[in-house]
């Protein structure tokens, strides 16, 4: 066994194979596994990182007998590393392969792998990284792997207290490693979907999630039913950034709600708008010049069912909105930002659930379980070009009546279907969601408008399959209709709107929710 492979006194010590690209906390955690008596081996800008703060280190290369190669590509992978990580020393042959080769068990990898989704290139697909991470965690019996800067405090805290980790610790750590390589793998995988041309037309043939928990939640949408919140390895959620301001621990549930609320207040336009949300569904919309006003716009659509809802407005909250807000039973409150004095009027409401929060993103794919099976499909991207519509009756629309068909377009997108939304000034003033007919969510629809809807718009997620719904939009006292169009009785349907004078336009596409 030559010298340079092993340093008189090498082996006697516990030995740490440190390789990070992320070196937040790697300096206290060398110090301290030195002050612990361990020998640190490390490559590369880690090494002479440790080596700057004065820190003994053994280069990879001086165990290995082999210099980097290849702009770095080659540095660990050898077998006097990968040797000493994956050894069973309850197997005499592996022991006896150690002695052999002149081979020194490693007991503590610590790696984080080149910043690939921050920037994805064939450089950044680091493979000395998770081999090294991936050989620690088979062997997590006597080795132990950590992956994130997060976990130096416990891990170090552990070996100053016991003088090695347990089996719980090391068994938690090899989770956190594969699922981190898992992610990793994905990301890679992923990236080589977006550059294949051939797939740029349809979904990839494969499609892998891996969920990171963030938030454990009361339970789930039932309290039988046990509930988290989960995102997306690697991607933003707007839910990483948002703060709770006051209240009490969000529900599955305000979760879904406050997500549906949140996406459609700020689909809406350019305008101050307010949502709210009721089970899933709108039950009130609104835009107007100030957003306290489109507040109440959107709470007057339908003010029994907003009791118990979600608000979510797309400009701060003021105090006159907040004392609007006052006197309504609200779950949960979501806003870019909060006036001094709206935050002291809403701290009288100790239940209020208050988030401030940046803009939501937008989806790649939307994915739906099925036991076992999936559902995936691209996100249904709402136009709002009207060169692309097409106004099929006598009568056009006028200004306003182009407001409230785009207003209430908006909202029959992300409304359950079957749905209808009457719509006035730039306000909801009736919506029929989740019906199995569109007769019935019309006439849900109308009776909540209550005659706010003469003069205005109604929208209709899909066709209308016969003119009976067409009647009903003119009943409740519309104006103007917007629809997608494409029935075999569309002409029916167009000469009903020419008979009751009403303007319609068809999208040409269909924005159904399920």
């Amino acid at each position: 066994m030559s010298e340079n492979r092993n340093p008189e006194g090498a082996g006697s010590r516990p030995r740490a194979l440190v390789s990070v690209y992320d070196k937040t906390g790697v300096i206290e955690l060398a110090q301290r596994l030195v002050a612990l008596g361990w020998e640190i081996i490390s490559s590369g800008g880690t090494a002479a990182a440790l080596a700057d703060a004065g820190i003994p280190v053994i280069p990879v290369e001086q165990v290995t007998g082999a210099p980097e190669m290849m702009d770095g590509r080659v540095k660990t992978i050898h077998p006097l590393i990968h040797g000493g990580l994956l050894a069973d020393l309850s197997n005499p042959d592996h022991v006896s392969d150690l002695e052999n080769r002149g081979i020194i068990p490693i007991n503590l990898v610590v790696s984080n792998l080149y910043p690939f989704r921050s920037d994805p290139s064939v450089e950044q697909i680091d493979i000395g990284g998770p081999a090294m991470v991936r050989a620690g965690a088979k062997n997590h019996e006597r080795v132990g792997v950590v992956v994130q800067p997060d976990d130096y405090p416990a891990v170090l805290d552990e070996l100053e207290a016991a003088g090695a980790l347990s089996d719980a610790t090391r068994l938690r750590l090899a989770r956190a490693a594969f699922a981190h390589t898992s992610a990793y793998d994905n990301a890679i995988f992923g990236w080589l979907d977006s550059l294949d041309d051939t797939e740029a037309d349809s979904l990839p043939p494969t499609v892998a999630l891996t969920l990171e928990r963030q938030e454990v939640l009361r339970y789930g949408e039932n309290p039988h039913q046990v509930g988290a919140r989960y995102r997306i390895a690697g991607q933003p959620s707007w839910w990483d950034q948002a703060s709770q301001l006051q209240g009490k621990a969000m529900s599955y549930l305000n979760v879904f709600d406050a997500d549906a609320a949140w996406r459609l207040a700020h689909s809406l336009g350019d305008d101050p708008a307010a949502a709210v949300i009721k089970h899933a569904n709108p039950c009130g919309a609104a835009v107007a010049d100030d957003i306290a006003e489109a507040y109440r716009r959107a709470h007057e659509c339908d003010p029994v069912s907003a009791f118990g809802g979600i608000v979510a407005v797309s400009r701060p909250v003021t105090a006159e909105m907040a004392e609007a807000l006052a006197d309504v039973f609200t779950e949960v409150l979501i806003a870019p930002e909060y006036d001094e004095d709206a935050l002291t009027l809403l701290g009288k409401k100790k239940n209020l659930r208050v988030l401030q929060a940046p803009p939501p993103e937008a989806a790649d794919l939307e994915v739906r379980t099925m036991g076992s099976a999936a559902l995936v499909q691209t996100p249904d991207t709402v136009s709002m070009d009207r060169s692309t519509w097409q106004v099929v009756t006598e009568r056009v629309p006028s200004d306003d009546q182009w407001a409230d068909l785009e207003l209430a377009w908006r909202v029959a997108a992300r409304v359950g279907s079957n749905c209808i939304v009457l719509a006035k000034d730039r306000q909801a003033v009736g919506i029929g969601a989740g019906q199995q007919n569109r007769r019935d969510a019309g006439r849900i629809a109308a009776e909540k408008a209550a005659g706010r809807a003469t003069g205005g718009a109604c929208a209709s997620d899909a066709f209308f399959p016969f003119r009976d719904g067409l009647d009903a939009a003119a009943d409740a006292g519309c104006a103007a209709v917007i629809q997608p169009g494409g029935s075999v009785r569309d002409h029916e349907v167009i000469d009903a709107a020419n008979e009751h004078g009403m303007a319609m336009i068809f999208t040409g596409e269909r924005h159904f929710k399920h």
